[in-house]
């Protein structure tokens, strides 16, 4: 099927790799198109395969998620990399998150609920739990206060990407054109000073602009 979600899996434990399989083989529209034991592996076959979703773990010999994350971004690799981590301390959540991260989940997590996952980060959505949101928030605090002079409209736009909206659905809610969207989602990367949506989004959950 052409319009599958291409996974690539992350992670030093070979058992944990193919728990993983196995949960996603049984899926109509996911595949799994490689796997890597570390970091290094995992951003150079991101960079050969072009997977849709990765799933990572963030605690790995060598080159832990974090960095993998930075790596790629630094490459301009598009897919979004879903975090699969036993750890549930902020401290080890957050710092991947900020690099870039589109969210994460446990490695105890249901099939169905990780199938779910994959789809969501895939369309455009940011997985955040109320923990991990509050954390992000509570970092910024005393930070940048405001942070850049967004206009109403820009911020409007940034809250429906945080609501993981597309431009088309974005032009639809506000009655804008596409065109319009993509100027307005342009000027606010330019504005807060991120590479993609995706931080984007977070930069809105630290500064309140979500629903």
């Amino acid at each position: 099927m052409a319009d599958r979600i291409r996974v690539l899996l992350v992670d030093d434990h070979q058992v944990v790799r193919r728990g993983l399989r196995t949960f996603l083989e049984v899926q109509d529209d996911i595949e799994v198109v490689g796997e890597a034991a570390d970091g290094d592996e995992g951003v150079a076959r991101a960079e050969e395969l072009r997977p849709d979703v990765v799933l990572m773990d963030v605690k790995m010999p060598g080159t832990d998620g974090v960095e993998s994350l930075r790596l790629l971004r630094e490459r301009g690799n598009q897919a979004r990399v879903l975090i699969v981590t036993s750890f549930t301390e902020q401290r080890t959540v957050v710092p991947a998150l900020r690099a870039g991260a589109a969210g994460y989940v446990y490695k105890d997590v249901d099939p169905d609920a990780l199938a779910g996952a994959i789809r969501s980060v895939h369309a455009g959505h940011v997985l955040l739990q109320p923990e991990v949101a509050g954390a992000l928030l509570s970092d910024d605090q005393g930070g940048a206060g405001r942070g850049p002079a967004l206009t109403e409209r820009e911020r409007e736009v940034l809250g429906l990407i945080a609501d993981g909206r597309s431009n088309r659905e974005i032009a639809r809610a506000l009655v804008l054109s596409e065109k319009t969207v993509k100027t307005h989602v342009s000027n606010i990367l330019m504005k807060l000073d991120v590479a993609d949506r995706t931080q984007a989004a977070l930069w809105a959950v630290r500064h309140g602009l979500t629903r």
